[in-house]
């Protein structure tokens, strides 16, 4: 009966075991190939379509996509200074911006800030849910290690600034121009860039709040910061 038993354990762990390297090989894939090729819908689109279709039946998410070219340099520093400054410099985990976060979270009780990488914000758009887990977390940082091998940090950024959200039903740099301000993601001036960056942590809030002083202050923040950003 022990024998059975244990032989019976170790298929199961046999069996997850192959389970888990298949799911991680199609993650790779799927890295691999959209390295050359675009994204379409991402997990985090379908999840906020799904969301808007509960209300609304007819209910659909606006993203086009721009290439790395055609996006204002101002956006791309922009977005640097706001979500990731060391960009350019990490393997995808800036591990003081972590402890930063978890120091700043302890003081306040409660969660008011986050250590992710503008690599890390990539990987759960394109393949993960919402909702947080140690398995969610786990995965995160498998997918982020094979975004910077396979992929160079203008890519990852390129596909980032095409799939961040920026508003209730609006994906991607080029929707949120024409949305916020009129302009393709190629024209947005420094002051426009900045804002769109700041909105980048509450997109949904700040759609509905574009007047929000602290959207304006954090704007001017940001503006300040970008003559000093490197981006790829």
């Amino acid at each position: 009966m022990i024998r059975r038993l244990a032989r019976w354990t170790l298929y199961c762990a046999a069996g997850l075991a192959v389970a888990l390297a298949a799911l991680q090989g199609w993650y790779l894939y799927q890295v691999l190939r959209w390295n050359s090729t675009d994204p379409g819908m991402t997990s985090f689109m379908s999840a906020r379509l799904q969301a808007l279709r509960e209300r609304n039946p007819r209910a659909r998410v606006v993203q086009a996509w721009a290439p790395y070219s055609r996006i204002s340099i101002h956006l791309k520093r922009a977005v640097v200074a706001a979500e990731d400054a060391k960009f350019i410099d990490h393997e995808g985990f800036d591990w003081a911006g972590i402890q930063h976060a978890i120091d700043r979270n302890r003081r306040k009780g409660r969660v008011v800030a986050g250590g992710s990488t503008i690599t890390q914000q990539v990987a759960k758009n394109l393949f993960l849910s919402g909702q947080r887990s140690l398995a969610r977390t786990a995965q995160e940082a498998l997918i982020t290690g094979m975004l910077e091998a396979v992929m160079d940090k203008r890519r990852i950024l390129e596909i980032y600034l095409n799939v961040a959200e920026w508003g209730e039903d609006l994906f991607g740099a080029e929707a949120a121009a024409r949305h916020y301000f009129g302009v393709t993601a190629a024209r947005l001036s420094q002051e426009q860039a900045a804002q769109l960056a700041a909105m980048l942590p509450r997109p949904r809030f700040y759609q509905r709040n574009p007047a929000s002083a602290y959207l304006a202050q954090y704007s001017e923040t940001i503006l300040a910061r970008m003559p000093g950003v490197r981006v790829p």
